[in-house]
């Protein structure tokens, strides 16, 4: 039981950042879509779920070229997003259009904001090898909790962002950017993990 716990409190520290991003695609809806937040839920719990089993199976063998560069790829891949999330929204300020409908969801770009806010869960699987951490109850706590952290995320991002849309999607972008240079500033021993 105490393993399930620690696994459980596992699994909600690493899909903070994939609830954070969550916030932001529930932001850009008018209205909740079932279907977007399914995905959104899957994307992220399947990756956090995927990238400890790869860890796990990489094990202590791969470590250090891993951990040497995972928070540089985080990086990267969430400051180029935010990024791009405010760019569009303060070029949208001036040519919106009324009645616009919610943008169908980006498969590549869910796919990277996927592998960016899973990459720190490569290195616990690291981790879970070095413990003989029983990897398949792991795998799937991790992962459903990041699956129904995430639809919160959306909903919670949805009711705030129907009422300040474009102002969210400007935050939800920095906000992005601001987790990506977190994870930087951690990695590189600037801030407390």
């Amino acid at each position: 039981m105490a393993l399930i716990i620690e696994l459980f409190l596992i699994g909600v520290g690493l899909s903070m950042d994939a609830f954070a991003v969550s916030i932001c695609k529930g932001l850009g809806m008018e209205k909740i879509n079932k279907k977007q937040a399914f995905t959104i839920g899957l994307y992220f719990g399947g990756f956090q779920a995927l990238m400890p089993l790869i860890g796990w199976f990489l094990g202590i063998r791969f470590q250090q070229y891993i951990t040497s560069i995972d928070h540089w790829i985080a990086f990267i891949l969430l400051v180029c997003i935010g990024g791009k999330m405010v760019v569009e929204a303060v070029r949208d300020r001036d040519h919106e259009v009324v009645g616009k409908k919610d943008q169908p969801l980006d498969h590549k770009e869910m796919f990277l904001l996927a592998v960016a806010t899973s990459i720190d869960a490569l290195a616990i699987g690291i981790t879970f090898a070095l413990l003989d951490t029983p990897i398949i109850e792991a795998i799937v706590i991790i992962g459903c909790t990041t699956f129904v952290l995430s639809i919160v995320g959306v909903i919670v991002g949805n009711f705030f962002g129907t009422r300040y849309k474009k102002k969210a999607e400007i935050i939800g972008g920095i906000i992005l950017i601001l987790i990506g240079l977190k994870i930087l500033l951690e990695h590189l021993g600037i801030l407390p993990f």
